[in-house]
């Protein structure tokens, strides 16, 4: 590669009859208004400018050969291009208002720039002008209008985003990635959405692949690709400034409606053409969602005994109370627990700071350094609640790219700071106030036995002063000494269980980073017969948790992975056919390296009608957690499926199956209660016993069709349809096995007797062990958009997506949860300028119920009913004072809604923005 960069170097200093050339103009509209901050571009070079407020330019460059062609091009305006055949040549430029990009110009889908119409796959966009006008709170809200995106929202600071099924709170199977960089944490192993990033002001634009991406973008994309691209600050310079203040909460039960507010601030500028940088800052604050659902779902009361009278409930948004046990004559109880508002910290924001540099280091190669922090509060919904509480993310980009190729390295590093865990933490405190008999505080070991012995004791009548036989007197006696919230002995011990990590605290601690290297080159000028990319990438993860969560202590766990990539493209039969193949190859070093290709075709007929087929391939490899947790909590020892994470454990090769051990276990009790001595109930059933047989980890694999059409019809209407199928296999799960001290087979191939002796004994060890399932499953679906330019500037688009799950002979069990709406609609209806500057803009969401099955659940399912919502806006423009005023809002109508089962219930923002932003020169 830097024998590459030096050839490209060395050809890029040869300019055969070029000058240097100063050329200036003034852009105006079609009614002769000047246009401001107008993109001024050399075809095919990294050279430009921009307009000022009275729409002129100067562009001024070297080593340019004449003739040359400038493209100028403007949002909300057709893009012209003008022939320079002159040094110091005048241009009077006149752009025609375009109500709406129809045929937008995507990257993602091939990885070189090409009309949307004509894209091998699906692809979705969302473009500038689309932002400005987006009614929702944020841009990344307002995500959820595109064609088959899937949105959950687990927090006011975090929204995560997904196509194609198997949904999640936090989704390792969707890449996202900003100006190339892939913004997923260290160790949660996915984007936290746009708690870290770009703020709105600075995102140009946004590209989803929906499906299968693995074959161009490696393993993360399994479930498809996110693509946000942020302002270039050579093309967009000046001030910008965004304020924007709302309320939400408006009229929920038990809370007033509380303020929230976001500011802006971008500014960019460039020098001589050749050095140019940009900063960017943004903050934003408010009160989080309130996760307040105490539905009953105690998994061992029938679920007509559940609710808030039963002893044992275990309420949803409730922790601690999951610590329950059956006690003889009284049935089964639990302990009282702490709703989630008093140990979430919902006073959540999201900083986000932005700097980058860049260079033109000649006419065609430009050099770039940015760097990203971002700091931020936001609620998680996982395996439990997570508070991830000033938790830290920093990136630095340093970027080498040309008109045909890019070398990218960057680092991406994190802080989880004060984060934990609410469920541990309500369990943590409970264990630090309780009582004996005699009113001494127990320690923590001994405290939820001695809570249900004072519980037990003042149900049965023996506690002076206790009514017996209620349940209610029993918990007010069992929960004397209780911390209450607020109090000054609560959040002294809360705050100390935060900050100790481990098994024995509700901190989670995480300084984990990953160093990626990727490049590409485009041999296609160079080629001439056929077009020709090749790329590849590097990655390398450096774990540290301290022992909290990997066996890491002494030395930090590190992970290596590459890939490389070809594609070739034709067109045959006039052009009217191209024929894209890719493949892609990518090793991690704890696993066989896997092969994804894909083969597309486009057909276009009569110029716009374009029909599309594809085979599409995808994978994903278990994430750094799901490798090497090394996690021992108490009775059960969670382990990652990496074969050196187990290397001296001898538990994959040696344990029996938990179904197995239950089956033997009551076989060998029943007949000891028979009277049989227990050595021989041993022997007599040692049989039922299986030896596991559960492999090592690995990457979990797709294959996927799909056909589609896109058309422009008498350029105004966009039409785009879809069908897929996709199979699924190996998906990742976890199984628990018994691991005995002696060999589980003897060498006669049968149950060694010593094996069962030891489970008879106790002498083994429970193992919760990563795999794959060999289940194989499918989904399919369709979609379909339609985009209509009306009269005077009025835009209407409606899309839906059916979305199908088919599990076959599968066991439910070992399989992804699916997480998806059947039925899903989308609805758009505005105008940019109605009249002397006002516009507005509505957006209508709708899907159908469905099960929602998530580890905060315990993989049961909860219903997510059927919802609708709308968000608008009305804005005025003040082009004289380069200022915008917007007002609008999210769900207006106000409907509480819950996106995942267990995250808060989401409603109303109403909000006024005024966003400033003067072009500079």
């Amino acid at each position: 590669m830097k024998k590459l960069i030096l050839i490209i170097l060395l050809l890029a200093s040869v300019h055969v009859f070029a000058q240097d050339v100063r050329i200036s103009g003034t852009v105006k509209d079609a009614d002769g208004n000047p246009v401001s901050n107008a993109n001024v571009n050399v075809k095919n070079k990294n050279v430009g400018t921009t307009t000022n407020s009275s729409g002129l330019f100067t562009l001024h460059a070297k080593n340019l050969r004449l003739p040359f062609t400038i493209v100028i091009s403007g949002i909300g305006y057709e893009q012209q291009e003008v022939q320079i055949t002159s040094a110091s040549q005048t241009v009077n430029a006149s752009l025609p208002v375009k109500t709406t990009m129809l045929n937008e110009v995507v990257t993602s889908a091939t990885r070189v720039s090409q009309s949307s119409l004509q894209s091998p796959v699906s692809v979705e966009k969302m473009g500038q002008r689309a932002i400005k006008e987006n009614p929702s709170f944020t841009f990344y809200d307002g995500l959820q209008s595109l064609k088959g995106m899937e949105a959950v929202t687990s927090s006011l600071t975090y929204k995560q985003v997904n196509t194609r099924g198997f949904n999640s709170t936090g989704n390792s199977r969707f890449l996202q990635l900003v100006d190339g960089v892939d913004n997923q944490t260290p160790g949660l192993n996915f984007s936290v959405g746009n708690l870290f990033g770009a703020s709105d002001l600075d995102i140009e634009s946004a590209e989803v692949i929906p499906g299968a991406a693995s074959a161009l973008y490696g393993p993360v994309a399994f479930n498809g690709l996110l693509s946000i691209k942020t302002k270039d600050p050579f093309k967009y310079q000046g001030l910008a400034v965004q304020l924007k203040t709302g309320i939400n909460h408006v009229g929920e039960t038990g809370s007033s409606a509380k303020s929230l507010s976001d500011f802006a601030l971008r500014y960019a500028k460039s020098f001589n053409n050749r050095f140019a940088f940009k900063l960017n800052a943004s903050y934003l604050t408010g009160t989080d969602w309130y996760a307040n659902d105490y539905t009953d779902i105690s998994a061992s009361t029938p679920v007509g005994q559940r609710g808030p009278n039963n002893p044992g409930r275990d309420a949803l948004n409730i922790y601690g109370d999951e610590v329950s046990k059956p006690l003889p004559g009284i049935g089964l109880v639990s302990r009282t627990g702490y709703e989630e508002k008093d140990l979430m910290n919902y006073d959540v924001y999201s900083l986000k700071l932005n700097g980058a540099l860049h260079y033109k280091i000649n006419n065609d190669i430009e050099a770039i350094y940015q760097y990203n922090y971002g700091r931020g509060t936001a609620s998680y919904t996982g395996s439990s609640r997570f508070d991830l509480n000033n938790f830290v993310l920093q990136t630095h980009r340093l970027e080498l790219k040309g008109s045909n190729f890019f070398v990218r390295s960057y680092v991406v590093g994190e802080n989880s700071h004060d984060s934990y865990n609410t469920r541990s933490l309500a369990q943590f405190i409970n264990r630090d106030w309780v009582q004996d008999l005699n009113g001494n505080v127990v320690s923590p070991a001994d405290a939820d036995a001695t809570w249900f012995n004072r519980y037990s004791a003042a149900f049965n009548g023996t506690v002076n002063g206790v009514t017996p036989n209620s349940a209610t007197a029993a918990r007010t006696f069992a929960d004397q000494g209780r911390f209450l919230p607020g109090t000054a002995a609560f959040d002294k011990a809360k705050d100390a269980s935060i900050h100790n990590y481990g098994l024995s605290g509700a901190g989670v601690f995480s300084n984990s980073k990953f160093y990626h290297t990727d490049g590409q080159y485009d041999f296609t000028k160079a080629i001439k017969v056929f077009e020709l990319l090749a790329g590849g990438s590097f990655r390398k993860y450096s774990m540290f948790t301290n022992g909290s969560l990997f066996d890491d202590k002494t030395s930090k766990i590190k992970i290596n992975e590459y890939g490389t990539f070809l594609q070739a493209g034709k067109k045959l039969l006039d052009d009217n056919l191209k024929l894209t193949a890719s493949i892609r190859y990518d090793k991690n070093e704890n696993f066989k390296g896997s092969f994804t290709p894909r083969f597309s075709a486009v057909y276009t007929v009569a110029q716009t009608h374009n029909f599309r087929a594809s085979y599409q391939t995808g994978f994903r490899n278990p994430t750094p957690v799901d490798q090497f947790i090394h996690l021992n909590v108490g009775p059960i020892t969670i382990l990652g499926g990496a074969p050196k994470n187990s290397a001296d454990l001898n538990v994959y090769q040696n344990s029996f199956t938990s179904a197995s051990a239950n089956a033997f276990q009551a076989a060998v009790g029943t007949a000891i209660a028979g009277g049989t001595p227990p050595p021989t109930a041993i022997a007599q059933n040692k049989d039922i016993l299986i030896k596991s047989n559960v492999p090592y980890i690995k990457p979990e694999q797709q294959k996927a069709f799909e056909l589609g059409y896109k058309s422009l019809i008498n350029d105004k209407l966009l039409v785009d349809v879809n069908y897929y199928y996709s199979s699924y296999t190996n998906f990742i799960l976890n199984t628990v096995v018994l691991n005995p001290q002696s060999p589980v087979l003897g060498a006669d191939g049968k149950v060694n007797p010593a094996a069962a002796g030891d489970l008879g004994a106790g002498n083994f060890h429970l193992y919760q062990l990563y795999t794959n399932a060999t289940d194989k499953v499918s989904a399919q679906g369709a979609s379909m958009g339609l985009t209509y330019l009306l009269s005077r500037g009025y835009i209407a688009g409606a899309n839906g997506t059916l979305s199908v799950f088919n599990l076959g002979t599968a066991n439910i069990n070992n399989i992804a949860q699916y997480n998806t709406p059947k039925w899903s609609t989308n609805a758009t209806f505005g105008n940019p300028n109605v009249s002397k500057g006002f516009g507005f803009n509505v957006a209508w969401h709708w899907q159908s119920a469905f099960d929602w099955y998530g580890t905060f659940n315990g993989v049961r399912p909860g219903r997510i009913n059927a919802y609708s919502m709308v968000d608008a806006q009305i804005n005025k423009k003040l082009p004289r004072a380069n200022t915008t005023i917007k007002l609008g809002g999210s769900n207006i109508f106000n409907k509480y809604i819950s996106q995942a089962y267990g995250s808060p219930a989401v409603g109303a923002i109403y909000y006024v923005a005024l966003v400033f932003d003067s072009p500079l020169k």
